[in-house]
Formats: C-alpha cells, structure tokens, sequence
C-alpha cells in the first residue's frame, strides 16, 4: 500500500525519485517470469507422439468392445426369445411384431458391432 501511495504521489509531483519505486521485487518478478517460460518451452514434447499414442490406445478397446457388444446381443436375444415364447403360448395376436422386433433389434446390435470392426481395421 505505500508503494501504491508512494507512485501516486510521483504522479502529483510529476517527478520521480530513484527510491521510490521498487526496483528489486521489478526484478525478482521478471527474473521469475523468465524462468517460468523456459521451463515451460523446456517441457514441451512432441504432439504428433501423444497423438499416435492416444490412437492406439482407443483401437485396443475396439475388441473389447465388440465382443462386449456381441455379448450383449446374445443376452437380448436369449431374452427376446422367452417373451417372444410367453406371448405366443398366451395367444396374443401379436407374437409376430414382438418376434420382429426383438430379432431387428439383435441383428442391428451384431451389425454394429462388426460395422465399427471393419470400419476401423481393427
């Protein structure tokens, strides 16, 4: 506060004295600005490295991640089948809709699952 009270009265004044304005914490502070920056420009590394790196990273979950899907498939179809089975040994009148619908649904599930599997050349 009384360097803020020390330069605003310079300003009054319009004349400057040597003692007034902090030389040392000026110089301390770009010293440390200097430093910052290079350690910083120091740290950088290669970003077509990190990149490359984040792409493998994300094709190595490709598989798992289809099988998982396939998985899933298989569950809901298991699943579909004994609703399908339910309905039709109630004698709905629309076991074929529910039927399609179950059955679509798998299909597109697997279709998906190889689609992403082709289309990545995993």
């Amino acid at each position: 506060m009384k360097t803020y009270l020390n330069f605003l009265s310079l300003l009054k004044r319009k004349t400057v004295h040597n003692n007034c304005f902090p030389f040392k914490q000026v110089t301390a502070f770009c010293i440390t600005l200097l430093l910052t920056i290079i350690h910083f420009s120091a740290m950088a590394q290669d970003g077509l490295a990190g990149i490359n790196e984040a792409n493998q990273r994300v094709r190595s979950y490709f598989d798992a991640g289809t099988n998982l899907m396939y998985a899933i498939g298989a569950i809901l179809g298991l699943i579909g089948a004994v609703k399908v089975y339910q309905k039709w040994n109630s004698g709905d009148q629309d076991t074929g809709k529910v039927a399609a619908a179950w059955f679509g649904s798998c299909v597109f599930l697997v279709v998906v699952a190889t689609v992403i599997k082709s289309f990545f050349g995993v």
